[in-house]
């Protein structure tokens, strides 16, 4: 039985230059599943939730082509590449509904730190206790998954330094996010949070993992990964998304996954210098991506990024073909062999290309991906 999924994805639409134009307001009031962000320049539609990969692929495409169509009625606009305002402009915040307060304070307290685009990732978990646990190891794994999405490494025309400009400028809140060790905790630190104003509500708690349900804290039936930069490439999405469904599938069936349970780190308090691994992971891949030398949470000891994936992909392919998803998780291999989408655009522009000029490429490119693939896959699925 495989688990359900669905995504969160955030794009930008501009021109097909790469300029960023703010058009929310027209997508959310004309096209149906989409909604607003609190800055105008970028859109976001759900999928739902759904367990068959090719019918996921499906539902990954139909709203982005609906949108792409859409676009084309206001005018010569597109959807843009990239999790950070590649080409600017990050001094200014648009203001997609001036009549939300909780959109005043988030202008007011991060500005266009959080103008970035991201896909969000949900795996259904129907045991609560389970889904706390899943959190503790995926929170830990997070950076692996970050590494295999960074797609931006350009904000306002510049080259930041950083593959994932997004998540080292993201304000990752509240400050401190522990490790839950069970459902009651989680409830009990969320309450603890509105009381002192550190989240301003239930969804206010922007880490790169979080527990998630349709009545947080209280009901949650799905983890939801957030730290990975927007992959508009369905079929490296999908290796992504195959990579967390087979690692979730071990720890449901193997407690002893569980980092508090298998870590042999022994100074200090475990939870303690566990987050403090995954912190320095976290920060470490977003300047390096799959180059970034990490520290393992099993025992301390160092290792790069993508040999720690090549590691981790090989163990979960059995699972995965045992489930029948493995085609969709080789795909990876191909993001370890060539790069992802930020080192190919580093590369592109060590090689003396501008980013303009990188950017209206990817524009081209991803357009043609989604024609591609929704006119080879999705026809044969409804004819199915």
């Amino acid at each position: 039985m495989l688990l359900t999924k669905g995504f969160e994805v955030e794009v930008y639409t501009g021109t097909p230059e790469g300029k960023v134009i703010g058009l929310s307001s027209q997508i959310v009031r004309d096209l149906h599943g989409f909604v607003r962000e609190p800055d105008s320049r970028n859109v976001e539609y759900t999928t739902a939730p759904l367990c068959n990969y090719d019918r996921l692929l499906c539902a990954l495409l139909r709203p982005r082509r609906d949108l792409r169509q859409y676009l084309q009625t206001l005018g010569d606009y597109t959807i843009i590449p990239g999790s950070t305002l590649s080409l600017g402009d990050s001094s200014q915040f648009f203001r997609s509904d001036p009549d939300n307060h909780y959109h005043d304070y988030i202008e007011q307290t991060y500005h266009t730190k959080i103008v970035t685009a991201s896909i969000h990732i949900n795996i259904g978990i129907e045991n609560t206790e389970k889904l706390i646990q899943a959190y503790r190891l995926i929170r830990l794994e997070a950076p692996l998954l970050l590494a295999l999405s960074a797609s931006s490494p350009f904000l306002d025309n510049q080259v930041t330094g950083f593959h994932s400009t997004r998540w080292r400028l993201f304000p990752q809140t509240p400050d401190h996010v522990p490790l839950f060790t069970s459902h009651h905790h989680f409830i009990e630190w969320t309450k603890q949070q509105l009381i002192l104003g550190t989240m301003q509500n239930v969804r206010h708690l922007w880490s790169s993992v979080r527990p998630n349900g349709d009545n947080r804290p209280y009901n949650l039936n799905r983890l939801e990964l957030r730290i990975c930069d927007l992959v508009l490439n369905p079929i490296h999405l999908l290796a992504i998304t195959a990579i967390l469904e087979a690692r979730i599938n071990q720890i449901l069936l193997d407690d002893t996954l569980d980092p508090l349970q298998q870590s042999t780190i022994n100074h200090g308090d475990l939870e303690t210098e566990l987050l403090k691994i995954t912190q320095y992971n976290d920060q470490a891949v977003s300047e390096n991506s799959l180059d970034a030398q990490l520290y393992r949470w099993q025992d301390g000891s160092k290792i790069i990024a993508r040999d720690w994936l090549e590691e981790l992909i090989s163990e979960l392919y059995p699972i995965a073909k045992s489930k029948g998803f493995s085609c969709f998780l080789t795909p990876a291999y191909k993001i370890l062999e060539h790069g992802n989408q930020a080192q190919q655009w580093l590369t592109q522009h060590q090689q003396g290309l501008s980013i303009s000029e990188i950017m209206y490429n990817a524009i081209i490119s991803a357009n043609q991906e989604e024609k591609d693939l929704e006119d080879k896959l999705c026809e044969q699925i409804l004819i199915a």
